[in-house]
């Protein structure tokens, strides 16, 4: 699925610095800088002159751990959201992935509707957009509101009030919807002029940052870099990081301590390293002994390392995962994923043993496959490799509904699987009956012959009269060939060691398959795997053994 997150912000870079002087826009690692000056340039004439915010750091990618990971600052690292929906194919599952992490961090956001060229009829003008809309043919425009409307629908259905940003009233009770381009670059602009208004009305006191204290931040990525070994790329949310400054990072066990080694911005395609840098950044650093961070986690400047490693472990403790006793192992590329991952399988009632974060080990299979349920050797992965395995099911995938869909599906055909196969070493309900002029030996063992009034008779099945065990079927023939199993309606002879005719059994006697008042039990939890034959042996059998004893099979 392909609604164009990043192509909007490929084509924002590209309008800013089209927009401005050299300069005037700045490369981050995974985030874009937009200073309001660039802002102001590309907006024009619909830029708003009450704006006062110092710019905009833009983040790729919602769905990314350090937008849903919860920060001490009382929010998350995004203070605004852009969600981008494709105008043409309308909410998909990672569309609903993002609104739900956006729901649960209560993230203020707005839509951009993207790939609006592609409408029938739609022209692109050199306009801004409302004029470019307007100048659009009646056809064209109709089939931009239907397509807009629809998914005004959709998300009313999911408890959200949206409308087309220049309709909306109120916008602290509508989300505005900003249709766009990320190919013509029709409505970058308003976009920008969108999101900057709503961030000085409503945003104002939230977005006040410290430039001069230690730095916070949270690591967005842990990467390897030639010549500098494994590196973080780091937001720096609120103060100042220099070289050589002491930091602290979260993990699960004790925080790590490190000094930072060298700090990198990227121009033109390269790293070019700086000295020091001052929130909202986006930056790349280098430092000994990162190499089990995980993505998500906080980072700060030490000011106080008692202090400092106190509120490091309160945060990472706001995120522990609440494991159960059993369950199935899951690894995600991140904390955000990992705890996104986490709400939806407790939401569908799924218990987890076992969560951490990275590509699926040889260790993770041999932990999943002792595990004593059969329905939780399963190991599933968000955005991860796996290495192979024989033992145990695993589920990848880069969409958590369809990793949540696959593995529903695979645990109720797994269960329906086991069912079965524990019914194959129960004995399942039969009836028969002792056919007159049919005894062709008496004993030692007797052979008679039967019909098989109801199931199927099989050989080695145990057989009783009014209840009592009395022999078991050692062969069957039909038509002088010897066979394993004969259904209803078939008349065959069979041998039956240890009973006598005449004495135990007798010509015209019905004889039930034996099932203890255990197996009984199993049947009735498994009956949907009998036909309607079987059901009606079972209860008989059922009211003949509660003849001599009436909590049989209860």
């Amino acid at each position: 699925m392909d609604h164009g997150k990043t192509s909007i912000i490929d084509k924002i870079n590209e309008t800013a610095i089209a927009k401005s002087e050299a300069g005037g826009i700045t490369q981050k690692i995974s985030s874009t800088i937009l200073p309001l000056e660039t802002i102001k340039r590309m907006c024009g004439k619909i830029f708003p002159q009450n704006i006062k915010i110092p710019g905009i750091l833009i983040i790729d990618s919602p769905g990314h751990a350090a937008f849903n990971n919860l920060r001490k600052r009382g929010g998350n690292l995004a203070d605004i959201a852009i969600l981008v929906i494709d105008i043409n194919e309308g909410l998909k599952p990672q569309t609903l992935e993002s609104i739900d992490i956006l729901k649960q961090y209560k993230t203020p956001f707005i839509i951009a509707l993207n790939k609006i060229d592609l409408i029938n009829g739609y022209k692109t003008q050199n306009k801004f957009l409302l004029e470019n809309i307007n100048s659009q043919t009646e056809s064209a425009q109709k089939n931009l509101d239907e397509k807009l409307y629809r998914i005004v629908e959709k998300l009313f259905q999911l408890g959200f009030n949206a409308e087309r940003f220049d309709r909306i009233s109120d916008y602290t009770k509508q989300i505005a919807i900003v249709p766009c381009s990320a190919k013509t670059g029709d409505g970058m602009p308003e976009l920008i002029m969108v999101i900057s208004g709503l961030a000085q009305r409503y945003l104002e006191e939230n977005l006040k940052t410290e430039a001069k204290g230690p730095a916070k931040g949270t690591i967005l990525e842990v990467k390897e870099e030639i010549g500098l070994g494994t590196t973080l790329d780091v937001i720096i949310y609120d103060g100042s990081l220099k070289k050589n400054d002491q930091i602290i990072i979260g993990t699960f066990d004790k925080p790590i301590t490190t000094k930072v080694k060298a700090i990198f911005e990227p121009v033109k395609s390269r790293l070019a390293p700086v000295n020091q840098v001052t929130a909202s950044s986006g930056v790349k650093i280098s430092a000994i002994g990162i190499n089990s961070v995980i993505p998500g986690m906080p980072l700060r400047v030490v000011k106080n390392i008692e202090e400092d490693e106190q509120e490091i472990r309160e945060e990472v403790n706001e995120i522990l995962i609440e494991l159960d006793d059993s369950g199935i192992t899951l690894k995600a590329d991140s904390l955000g994923s990992l705890e996104a991952l986490i709400k939806l399988l407790k939401e569908n009632n799924i218990f987890i043993k076992k969560a951490g974060i990275g590509n699926i080990s040889k260790k993770d299979i041999s932990e999943a496959s002792a595990e004593q349920d059969p329905l939780n050797k399963v190991i599933i992965g968000f955005n991860v490799k796996s290495e192979p395995s024989q033992e145990i099911k695993i589920i990848t995938s880069n969409i958590i509904y369809t990793i949540i869909d696959e593995l529903k599906k695979w645990k109720e055909e797994e269960k329906k699987r086991l069912e079965a196969k524990e019914l194959e070493s129960i004995t399942k309900p039969c009836k028969i009956k002792i056919l007159r002029d049919c005894i062709f030996r008496q004993s030692n063992p007797a052979v008679v012959g039967v019909e098989v009034l109801k199931g199927t008779l099989k050989t080695g099945m145990p057989l009783c009269k009014e209840g009592k065990e009395l022999t078991k079927v050692k062969s069957i023939q039909s038509e002088k060939e010897n066979v394993s199993e004969s259904k209803s309606g078939k008349q065959v002879a069979i041998s039956l060691p240890g009973v006598t005719v005449g004495r135990q059994i007798d010509v015209e006697d019905i004889l039930y398959s034996f099932i203890t008042d255990h197996e009984f039990r199993k049947l009735k939890k498994l009956k949907r795997f009998l036909n309607s034959e079987e059901i009606e042996v079972l209860k008989e059998i059922s009211s003949i053994n509660r003849k001599s004893n009436p909590m049989w099979g209860v």
